[in-house]
């Protein structure tokens, strides 16, 4: 009994540690980098339409240690952020990057998002990885004033 014991202890110290850390979705923190980044980002909110089959699944993968990401096209139509608002029209195609590490990929669902976009030549992405931000999907109105105030240089935190 103490061998089968010892044994199971053993093997169970054996397997990789399985387990993605992620902090808390923050859209002051997304708003900072993006100012800060030397890409090109625009803020939109709107209706996200894709298909949600091409979405990366892992599902049974435990063991993969694979970083890699899968580039899905999509159709984002809604309004830009401006200092007044999201009040500019948008409306086209956005490549939706996807990202997975080991078993754990992005996923979202069609419908409204607000996103941080980042310009790639002439297109637009929407990052969409395993931890959440830069992408929110069914916005609230506390995300939408926060960014907005951040835009327009007042207080930028999340309450």
């Amino acid at each position: 009994m103490r061998l089968a014991v010892a044994l199971a202890v053993a093997v169970a110290l054996a397997q990789p540690a399985l387990a993605l850390s992620c902090m808390a979705p923050d859209i002051a923190r997304d708003y900072a980098s993006a100012a800060q980044s030397d890409d090109r980002y625009i803020i939109v909110k709107g209706d996200l339409f894709l298909d949600e089959t091409a979405l990366p699944d892992r599902v049974g993968q435990s063991q993969t240690s694979r970083h890699d990401s899968r580039d899905i096209a999509g159709w984002l139509a809604g309004h830009s952020l401006t200092r007044d608002g999201f009040a500019k029209p948008f409306e086209r195609d956005v490549i939706l990057r996807v990202s997975c590490v080991g078993p754990w990929c992005g996923g979202t669902v069609k419908g409204e998002h607000l996103a941080f976009l980042k310009q790639e030549d002439q297109h637009w992405v929407m990052q969409i990885a395993p931890c959440p931000g830069m992408t929110y999907a069914d916005p609230t109105q506390e995300l939408e004033e926060t960014v907005l105030a951040c835009i327009r240089g007042e207080t930028c935190t999340r309450d």
